[in-house]
């Protein structure tokens, strides 16, 4: 395997990222301090420079809520840089693998999205997450788009595990909403997924590239989850009490941006190629949590 270019290598994916390929290939991995999404021309020049065979882009714009006063900026890190890194891939004639989210459907299904299925994004998020899909469809021939969902990890503050269990330390009870619908998704795992693609671009086809979907297994509501972080987390220790959990409705939480009620995506496509069917969320989310407390 020849040079990985790791783009968002300080995300709470990126640096799970920049561990799991390590081993299998020479990466440079550079994070926001290194490269402005912003800046078109910087992009150009590290791509030119360092002639990867494979470009990763873990890079977005991820503040949901905040996109919809920051549209610019959402649809600039979004939808224009995948725009500038995939022609600057297709020059060099390098495989791109591109990071998406199941906030491009618009939540309205009862079965789990197909790659293939319409998106109808409800937000800027999502919209700009699409607008950068399609710019890396047409800019660069071997691109890989991998959407995942209700990401996790030990990196970053911002995830949703991290808030349950600081808010834990300062409220008896907590309310989370228990009508939206979909699968937590370990950014350990999202890693080893993408090291699975890297690997198979190696001695592939064309029909390989395109869209793949991967979560983790078996499906929960927001409500399901946070009862399951203190349930593991009270077990490991990690907490010293389990606040009491109020399901409450979508309409009871107003957020800025709307969100899907149902973005559950179908893992059938992914499969083959990672020699094994994606654990459970509740598994997985019991190995972060133990992970957390050994570097704690």
């Amino acid at each position: 395997m020849g040079k990985i270019l790791l783009i968002g290598a300080q995300g709470q994916v990126g640096q799970v990222l920049h561990q799991v390929l390590s081993p299998l290939a020479e990466v440079v991995a550079v994070g926001r301090s290194d490269l402005d999404l912003l800046e078109s021309d910087k992009i150009r020049q590290v791509i030119a420079a360092t002639r990867p065979e494979v470009v990763i882009n873990a890079a977005a714009y991820t503040a949901v809520d905040k996109a919809e006063a920051e549209v610019e900026m959402a649809y600039a890190i979004n939808g224009t840089a995948p725009k500038v890194i995939a022609e600057a891939v297709q020059e060099l004639g390098a495989t791109l693998i591109h990071l998406s989210t199941d906030y491009v459907f618009k939540g309205d299904n009862s079965v789990p999205y197909l790659e293939q299925d319409l998106p109808g994004p409800l937000g800027i998020y999502g919209k700009s997450k699409l607008a950068g899909e399609l710019e890396v469809q047409q800019g660069c021939d071997r691109n890989i788009i991998l959407r995942t969902a209700w990401v996790y990890g030990v990196y970053g503050k911002g995830n949703f595990v991290k808030t349950m269990l600081r808010l834990s330390n300062e409220r008896p009870e907590v309310r989370v909403v228990a009508d939206q619908v979909g699968t937590p998704t370990w950014a350990q795992h999202i890693a080893e997924a993408v090291a699975h693609l890297v690997q198979a671009s190696e001695n592939t086809s064309d029909d390989f590239y395109g869209v793949y979907h991967f979560t983790n297994s078996g499906v929960c509501s927001w409500y399901d989850f946070a009862i399951a972080i203190f349930e593991e987390a009270h077990q490991l220790a990690l907490i010293t009490q389990k606040p009491n959990v109020i399901p409450i409705t979508t309409a009871e939480y107003p957020t800025t941006a709307q969100r899907p009620s149902y973005s559950v995506l179908n893992n059938s496509k992914i499969r083959p190629l990672l020699n094994d069917h994606p654990p459970h969320w509740r598994a997985a989310l019991r190995k972060m949590l133990k992970n957390l407390k050994a570097q704690s």
